[in-house]
């Protein structure tokens, strides 16, 4: 029960740092704030402070920025329909930039314990590994590339020769300074002998490096990218068929999960760990879903925004408003009846197990 009363706080932290973003940079930018909100449902505590109702809502799920002319008509010139195209884009990006900050700022919390890092340099091979030499692999090689995905941590390596096809790989090194393509590299899982157990590997060690403050920047910044590059494969594996709508997972699936995750570590410390970075990469995966030019998010009001700016750049008018709320009103209905479609999933895979 802890651990789901954890994940709903965070749950709700992220879409409240996400609303704050909005009304930060509203404020910032001059845009009138009717309310900012934290949580969602009735209201616990309000307090007026100038033009904005401050509130503390009952459930924490969440929260909301209600700036003024945002989804209906006003004359007031502070409105955020009034505003300059560059001032309305900072603002619809600002939730979305505030998401990805958090998860950077978990990834680092996490790493703030590292002593060391594995990189995806090769430091030796397992006994019997048949394909060293020059025309092969190395001591010392830096893994740029594995069929055409970017290597930047150790866990890039593991991932993507997991989804490969088993037999050989399109591979890019970096040695001494030069970069060496290896195409069809018959790298494959083998059986080799270590610490006198037989075991399954790719006869693959790979070398460490000490986790100073730099290191840990950029790690925690290539992690973060690794994040927005998961959502990316995601959404392709959901288009090409290697996923289906059964593998999709929301809210509910999420707090279950990060339950899950908590509830099966060995500590609470270890549980607390396991349960940010999960929290970092659903993060890093709303700021991303949040941008895509889907209608109903901030990425299909940008889409728009900037729809409308190239339409007035050709026929000297904007598109009428009317349009671009059927538009996203017919979004919401479509991203609910998902959401309704993906709890029930979520609903009978927790019930079926």
């Amino acid at each position: 029960m802890l651990y789901i009363v954890i994940a709903l706080l965070l749950f709700g932290f992220l879409i409240a740092i996400h609303e704050f973003g909005h009304f930060i940079t509203a404020k910032l930018l001059g845009v009138r704030v009717n309310e900012f909100a934290i949580g969602m449902g009735p209201a616990l505590i309000s307090r007026q402070h100038g033009e904005t109702l401050y509130a503390l809502r009952a459930f924490p799920v969440g929260g909301f920025c209600a700036m003024e002319g945002e989804d209906e008509d006003s004359d007031d010139p502070r409105a955020f329909g009034s505003q300059a195209a560059w001032k309305r884009f900072i603002i619809l990006c600002a939730g979305a930039f505030m998401n990805f900050l958090a998860g950077f700022v978990l990834i680092l919390l996490l790493f703030s314990q590292r002593q060391d890092f594995v990189t995806p340099v090769i430091a030796g091979f397992m006994d019997g590994f048949p394909l060293q030499g020059e025309q092969g692999l190395m001591a010392g090689d830096r893994i740029l590339e594995i069929d055409g995905e970017r290597i930047y941590l150790y866990e890039d390596v593991t991932m993507f020769l997991s989804r490969g096809n088993g037999e050989n790989f399109d591979l890019v090194i970096e040695r001494e300074g030069q970069k060496i393509r290896l195409d069809d590299f018959p790298l494959t899982v083998r059986e080799y002998t270590e610490n006198g157990q037989k075991v399954m590997r790719y006869g693959l060690y790979f070398a460490t490096e000490d986790a100073t403050l730099g290191v840990k920047l950029r790690n925690g910044w290539y992690n973060a990218i690794d994040f927005v590059r998961l959502v990316r494969i995601s959404l392709t594996d959901l288009f090409t068929g290697n996923a289906g709508l059964n593998d999709l997972t929301g809210p509910i699936g999420i707090v279950d999960t990060i339950a899950d995750v908590g509830s099966q570590s060995e500590t609470v410390g270890m549980a607390m760990q396991n349960i940010l970075y999960f929290g970092a990469l659903i993060a890093v995966n709303l700021a991303v879903m949040n941008l895509l030019p889907l209608p109903a998010l901030d990425g299909g009001r940008i889409f728009f925004l900037l729809l409308n700016e190239l339409w007035m750049l050709i026929a000297r008018r904007r598109i009428d408003p009317k349009y671009e709320g059927y538009v996203h009103l017919a979004g919401l209905v479509a991203l609910l009846g998902l959401m309704v479609v993906v709890a029930f999933n979520d609903i009978v895979r927790i019930f079926g197990r």
